[in-house]
This record gives C-alpha cells, structure tokens and sequence, in this order.
C-alpha cells in the first residue's frame, strides 16, 4: 500500500510525530511549506497533520489543503499536537472532504510535545493504517 506524509510545524512537535509516522509508513515526512510536498504519483493513504495556531491552522497548511485533488489519495489518515485543544483535526478534515478525499474517522493526537513512547504509538499507528 503507497502511502505519504505531508506535515506543517512551527514549533517541531507536529514534525516529530510526522516523522515518527512516516518511519512506520516507510516513507519520508514532507513539510508542505516545500517545493517538494505536491502529490506527484496518487498515494492509498495521505497522513497529514498540523497543529492549532491562534484557533485555526497555519496559512501554509490551509494554501496546501486546496491544491489537494481527490486523485491525489485513496483516503486520508489525520494526525495533530497542540497545547490546547485537538480543533485542528476537524479543520483538516474539513479541508480534505472539500477536496474530495475521504477521511479515516480514527486520528491520531499528541498534547504538547510528544515524548518517546507517544512517538512510537504513532509508528504503530501508521502501520495499522496501512494494513
């Protein structure tokens, strides 16, 4: 099953947990802030994940949602850390559906920054979603 990861972080908390899933994805994390992060070859899964800022998502994660095509994935898997609240996994979700890409009801959420074994829950996590 193909798979990518694609990822905003400001703070490097969302980019550990990206990381960690991709490793259990066997693929590379992408931040969506690079040249690099454009759905080349459509994917089974996407795990895409950001965090809350201010209440809402980073302008680089919103612009990155709407260039998402529904060709570009079979499904999506959704994944966060925040201080706050895990809002940022409904407002993904939302930007995905308007791309017409289904999304997985099960996400994955780490409160503040994830430590070692949050990081490798969300390894396993990635590879039952792969399954």
């Amino acid at each position: 099953m193909s798979a990518a990861v694609r990822y905003y972080s400001r703070s490097g908390n969302t980019k550990a947990l990206a990381e960690a899933i991709a490793k259990g994805a066997g693929v590379s994390a992408v931040s969506v802030d690079t040249s690099d992060a454009a759905i080349k070859e459509p994917v089974d899964v996407l795990f895409i994940g950001g965090a809350l800022y201010a209440y809402g998502l980073d302008k680089n994660l919103k612009e990155y949602l709407k260039t998402l095509k529904k060709e570009d994935a079979k499904k999506a898997v959704v994944f966060s850390t925040s201080w706050v609240s895990k809002h940022s996994i409904d407002l993904i979700r939302e930007g995905l559906k308007e791309a017409g890409i289904p999304v997985e009801d099960q996400a994955f959420y780490a409160r503040n920054k994830p430590g070692q074994k949050k990081l490798a829950e969300a390894e396993r996590f990635a590879k039952r979603c792969l399954l």
